[in-house]
Formats: structure tokens, sequence, C-alpha cells
């Protein structure tokens, strides 16, 4: 493997966090496209990694974060989704048995390695091959750090994707979301299902009532202001796809027409043409979760973003 820079200050360092005994968290600002949280639980027989990174050289500041914590190997990687901000990195973890949601492995495969993508100004992927969960469930399945136990479970529909996973550790009342949650960022939900991901929230995340939560984006945060400030997001746009879809206009005019409110100043604001193009397609009778035109409906985004490729510094 290349040597490479692991300066990855910009937009700013990455912070591990010990949010319970053992149970660490690895937030990387700002949050925005590729920049995404990660965490770790150490035991007597080794980490267990919840997510990897989108890059090599994210992946390998992350391996190296967490040799300052503890020289135990990572034996497992928990993937909560298939994006490639979660699992690009997997390869970088050789020794480790990489677990999913059995939809995880199958879309992951269907998008296949890093490679450039032209809706964004970046990232440089660095050298990683494809590595999909070789370990998947359907429902629920349990890890363990020693004593402590994490259930690793499927939400049960399609939300940010079609194969999220939540990892609650009720002993500490921590729970991994993933990215059913972007603290203080704009979500995404172009592979999922906007009215899935109001289901989720309200049914499977909050009633748990975790006094912790790590989101897949932005800052570790306690009590329900993140979570219900998400259900807000999810809401507006379900109204204005509704609205929209009575006047007869396309998601890009929709988008381009609305007033985002007090959600204009959360970074990655244009996912509100990809997320309309979601929520619009169930509003004419497709499934939760099923394929649409990905291609439009980015192409859509970086034309509201005035034709520039979509901020990114991973």
């Amino acid at each position: 493997m290349s040597s490479i820079v692991t300066d990855i200050t910009v937009p700013g360092r990455p912070e591990v966090q010990e949010v319970s005994g053992g149970v660490y968290a690895y937030v990387q600002p700002d949050g925005t496209w590729w920049i995404n949280n990660t965490g770790f639980l150490v035991g007597p027989q080794g980490v267990i990694s919840i997510d990897t990174c989108s890059t090599q050289r994210r992946t390998q500041a992350y391996q190296d974060a967490i040799s300052a914590v503890t020289q135990a190997p990572v034996r497992t990687v928990i993937n909560t989704h298939h994006h490639g901000d979660h699992t690009f990195g997997n390869c970088l973890f050789p020794g480790a048995s990489i677990i999913g949601h059995e939809r995880a492995r199958a879309e992951a495969i269907a998008f296949g390695p890093p490679r450039d993508l032209l809706f964004w100004d970046g990232p440089d992927w660095g050298d990683l091959q494809l590595d999909p969960p070789f370990v998947t469930f359907a429902d629920e399945i349990a890890v363990h750090a020693g004593d402590l136990r994490a259930q690793v479970r499927y939400v049960g529909t399609a939300a940010h994707t079609t194969n999220d996973s939540i990892v609650w550790i009720p002993e500490r009342s921590v729970l991994f979301c993933g990215d059913l949650v972007f603290n203080g960022g704009t979500p995404f939900l172009l592979m999922g299902s906007v009215a899935g991901a109001v289901e989720v929230l309200e049914e499977v995340v909050r009633p748990l009532g975790a006094r912790t939560i790590v989101p897949g984006h932005g800052p570790v945060f306690s009590g329900p202001g993140p979570i219900d400030a998400t259900l807000d997001y999810l809401r507006f746009v379900l109204d204005l796809a509704e609205g929209a879809r009575a006047a007869g206009l396309a998601p890009l005019d929709a988008a381009r027409q609305a007033d985002l409110g007090r959600f204009a100043d959360w970074p990655d604001a244009e996912r509100i043409a990809g997320n309309l193009h979601r929520a619009m397609a169930e509003l004419a009778g497709a499934p939760r979760g099923a394929p649409i035109d990905i291609v439009a409906a980015l192409a859509d985004m970086v034309t509201y973003n005035g034709g520039a490729p979509l901020r990114c510094l991973a």
C-alpha cells in the first residue's frame, strides 16, 4: 500500500470522544458530502468498528485514532448502510469480519468500488477496492465487546437507504444511528424513503430514549432536538412534494420555487431537489425505496447548485 498524506484538518480535525466506558465516537467535521462519523467499541478480544470512511487517507487517520486508544486489532466492522462514505474503507481492515444487512451487501456490490463521480468536486479516493459485508443478517444480530452487548438492528423499512441499521447498546443507553440523522446538516433520502424515514425516527429511534446518540454526520448529541429538527425537515419535504404534485411541477422546479426557511442555512441544501424526486415518486405510487433515476436527480441537484459540482472536502 502506498504512503499517503493523512493530515485531514480541512474542514476540521476529527475528534475521538469516549461516549461511555470503552465506547468511542469518531466525529469528522464538518459532516458534509463524503465526510462521515464512525465509532468503535474496545473489548478484551479486540475492536468492533461501526462503519469506515470514504477515502484511504480518512480511513487511515481513523485507524491511527483507534491505535492511539488501543493496540488491540479491529476484528469486526459493522456497516450501518451501503453508502461509500461508510463502506469504501472496509478493505483497509483485511483481518476483520464485515457485517451488514443483506441489502447493504447487495447495494454495495451494485454500486461497485470507488470511482470518479462527476457530480462532486472530488474526492481523492486513494487505493481502495470493493469489500462489501460478507456476514449478513435480515433483522438483527448481536456483537459483544467482552461483557458489553450491542444490538445491530435493521430498521424495518426504507429510510435513508433500503438497508439502514442502528447499533444500540442498551446497557449504556448509547445509539449509533447511521445516517438516519444528519445533525446540523440536510438529510438525504434519494435512495430510501422520506415517509419511511419519518416512520423510523418516530417508531424505532425515538422510543429507545437513548441518552447519547452518534449520528452518521454532525456532532454527538443527547435529547430530542436533532431528531425533532430532522422530522420537521422531512415533513416539510412531504408537504412540498404534495403541493408540487398538485401543481404539476417537476422536482427541480419545485425545489427552485421553495422557500427553505430555517433549513436554508443547513449544509448541502441542494439535497432538496433529490429528496423531492424521492418523495414525488412515492406519491405517484412507487414503493418505498424503489429504484428511481438517481442520475437525473443528482443532475438536478447540481443544477440547483448553480451548475457547479457539489461541494466535497473529503
